[in-house]
């Protein structure tokens, strides 16, 4: 379980097939290294990966077929810099809110302010595939590429968030163009609202998202 507050950034180093899927090898500050023991869980642009490897200077996932598919880590170009966060621990405060590390869909940039440098604050606008849009309301929360932000306004395929100058700069969306793909993940409380009505049948869509799908 994880927050979606960014304290840390890596880089992605190295990336390799093999067998099933891929192995990453991710730069980072060694205060991200000492909590990537092997087997300890970290978000990486919000996808849970499992640490198989560390020293020094970085760490090393494996990705499945399953997660290259479903997210934008094998798409990321060499030395792309990733949004990181260590699992959250008992007694951890809970600053942002409730994220689980599994991608729900892809989205994209769609519109975004231009101010000063990076600090481009203001209204944010991303699609996202319609499946989640019932799981996405106003002041509700979503995870874009692993950054905790409350939705302003949504539709039947996008949403709006407001950024302040801080969550820019501390992230990599100073440099996200319009376009550029993030991954998504829902509010679970939404999640487990929306199964509940699909579940009793109110709702088309949601009915076939019960029967084990995120199709539209």
């Amino acid at each position: 379980m994880f927050t979606g507050l960014i304290r840390h950034l890596g880089t992605l180093e190295a990336r390799s097939s093999r067998p099933g899927g891929a192995r990453l090898r991710i730069a980072a500050p060694a205060d991200l290294l000492g909590r990537a023991e092997l087997g300890a869980s970290i978000a990486v642009n919000g996808a849970c990966l499992t640490s198989v490897a560390v020293d020094g200077r970085a760490w090393e996932a494996e990705l499945s077929e399953e997660t290259l598919d479903k997210t934008t880590l094998g798409r990321l170009a060499l030395g792309a810099t990733l949004h990181l966060e260590p699992a959250l621990r008992v007694g951890d405060p809970l600053d942002g809110h409730l994220v689980s590390g599994h991608v729900d869909g892809l989205g994209q940039l769609v519109a975004r302010p231009r101010g000063e440098g990076a600090l481009d604050e203001g209204i944010w606008r991303f699609s996202l595939p319609p499946a989640l849009a019932p799981m996405t309301a106003p002041k509700g929360s979503i995870a874009v590429d692993g950054i905790s932000l409350t939705v302003v306004d949504c539709g039947s395929d996008w949403f709006s968030v407001a950024l302040i100058p801080e969550t820019v700069k501390r992230t990599t969306l100073s440099g996200m163009r319009p376009g550029d793909a993030v991954n998504l993940e829902a509010d679970p409380i939404g999640r487990f609202v929306a199964r509940a009505l699909a579940l009793r049948g109110s709702d088309e869509k949601l009915a076939r998202f019960a029967q084990g799908g995120w199709q539209a």
